[in-house]
């Protein structure tokens, strides 16, 4: 089975997120791929919408950001697409407002997180904006910040309202937060198209270096579970999880249940929900910088253990 794209578009408001949709749609009908946009405002109203072409598979999602309040309307939404217009790709824009990690939480949903492959997270940086950052609330400051630590390609956009010495700070402050991305100076959000379609989450070796921007920081690992698990022993499971894993969500069964449960995992947190419907035993976990070969493997001996 072919898995569908996912690309992420990251940025504060006006960084020029839609400018890159937009290049990105063009090469891709050039390409004579098969893509579907979903975007996402804040506010009740689309204001970006008339940037997509009328025969492209266009999913909007209004009054709420993605990763809090309009979740389970997005779930549906993306079934929907992969399930019916079954895409190449999906470009995902996100309001200005959100939070990378919980973005991907949003679309991984244990029901299908099978069928997409996420190719990365894109950040657009406002270069004059994060230059005077110190003027915008602790929060927004934060956001930005988080932004640029998650990404895999990051836009340093608005180049041309800079001076070089404005452009080389701009630059040292972001690598200097997030030096395994590739990072590019840009104005109007110009960028070759090969760098986005060069993300991957494929494990490299030491070797590679020089191609550090294909290494997702941000990377996502779907387990099936085959049969129930002791809940003392997946406990014993959680706890020697590294830091760095982020969220994880899914259904599982326990010992002592006829039905799943679905799990969800986050800030170190575990919760159990009781279903009354058997639903297909897949845990989703989204993570930095992890082995999850290892993951899987502790994960098999646990089932095993039994």
């Amino acid at each position: 089975m072919n898995k569908t794209e996912i690309y992420i578009l990251s940025g504060f408001l006006g960084s020029g997120k839609t400018t890159l949709l937009k290049q990105l749609l063009q090469d891709e009908k050039k390409q004579g791929r098969k893509v579907a946009v979903m975007m996402n405002e804040l506010g009740k109203v689309s204001i970006d919408s008339d940037a997509i072409d009328e025969d492209l598979p266009l999913k909007e999602l209004l009054d709420g950001c993605i990763c809090c309040t309009i979740s389970d309307k997005l779930e549906a939404q993306l079934q929907e697409l992969l399930m019916v217009e079954k895409p190449e790709a999906i470009y995902i824009e996100t309001t200005g407002a959100a939070h990378p990690i919980e973005v991907l939480d949003s679309i991984l949903s244990p029901l299908f997180a099978d069928r997409m492959q996420v190719k990365g997270i894109i950040s657009v940086v406002d270069g004059p904006r994060w230059l005077n950052r110190n003027m915008l609330s602790p929060q927004v400051q934060q956001l930005l910040i988080e932004q640029v630590r998650h990404a895999d390609l990051i836009l340093l956009n608005k180049a041309d309202e800079l001076s070089e010495a404005q452009q080389a700070r701009l630059t040292m402050e972001v690598q200097g937060l997030n030096s395994q991305a590739y990072t590019i100076l840009t104005s109007y959000s110009k960028i070759a198209v090969k760098q986005v379609r060069g993300m991957s989450s494929a494990k490299k070796s030491k070797a590679s270096k020089s191609h550090v921007f294909t290494d997702l920081k941000l990377s996502t690992f779907v387990y099936q579970f085959q049969k129930p698990v002791n809940q003392t022993d997946f406990e014993d499971f959680l706890r020697g999880l590294p830091d760095t894993v982020y969220r994880i969500k899914g259904y599982m069964k326990l010992h002592s249940s006829q039905y799943p449960f679905l799990f969800q995992f986050s800030y170190g947190m575990p919760l159990y929900m009781q279903e009354n419907i058997n639903m297909p035993l897949n845990m989703v976990f989204i993570g930095e910088n992890l082995d999850w070969a290892e993951i899987e493997q502790r994960l098999k001996i646990l089932e095993a253990s039994d």
